[in-house]
């Protein structure tokens, strides 16, 4: 089934007011939240959406607009899947921009993120994706267009192209590294458990 366009409002409501203007530092979301309309026309939604198959089951996919939103708040932040998921939960930055103030549930799942971001690369949007955003922001003048260039291309996410970022990459190396190490700590000289790293805290 194919994902419905995505029209949000434009103007800002009395909440997301308060909300931009407590915002003294991170302007990319205020920038997002002022031109994802532009960024998101018709035409390039339509083109984003060819990403999910045609299947007449299941329930209608996430608007592919909010996943790209997603995919370049994470770019820019360094954030990784689950800290992306988290953020929409508990940052109102990120539900400024994603028009999800106050959800109590996660709008997206991070399988849909990890799907959504490797076929927009596999179909090259990824740089489609990019050069609107950089675009806009020259445009605008909401955003510095140069920083914003050099911060999202410098992110290890358009380099992951796998099923799990390289931020959860590192976190599984270092939790394997601290296991391993407390194993050692727990041996003796010949390799045999001394007994104290057998007991679990």
């Amino acid at each position: 089934m194919q994902p419905p366009l995505w029209h949000p409002q434009v103007e800002l409501s009395n909440i997301e007011q308060a909300i931009v203007n407590r915002i003294k530092r991170a302007k990319l979301f205020i920038f997002l939240r002022q031109v994802r309309h532009q960024l998101f026309d018709d035409e390039f939604q339509t083109e984003l959406a060819k990403i999910f198959d045609e299947n007449p089951k299941g329930q209608p996919p996430i608007p592919p607009a909010k996943l790209a939103l997603v995919t370049i708040l994470q770019a820019y932040t360094g954030a990784s899947d689950d800290e992306a998921i988290e953020s929409l939960l508990m940052d109102k930055r990120w539900q400024l921009v994603l028009d999800c103030l106050e959800c109590e549930q996660p709008p997206l799942s991070k399988p849909t993120i990890v799907r959504f971001r490797a076929q927009l690369m596999k179909r090259r949007l990824d740089r489609r994706l990019i050069e609107r955003t950089v675009e806009l922001a020259k445009q605008t003048g909401g955003f510095g267009s140069r920083n914003l260039r050099a911060a999202v291309d410098s992110s290890p996410l358009w380099g992951a192209a796998k099923v799990e970022d390289t931020y959860n990459l590192l976190g599984h190396v270092l939790k394997k590294a601290v296991s391993a190490q407390g194993a050692s700590a727990g041996a003796g000289a010949d390799g045999s458990s001394d007994g104290i790293g057998s007991r679990s805290c």
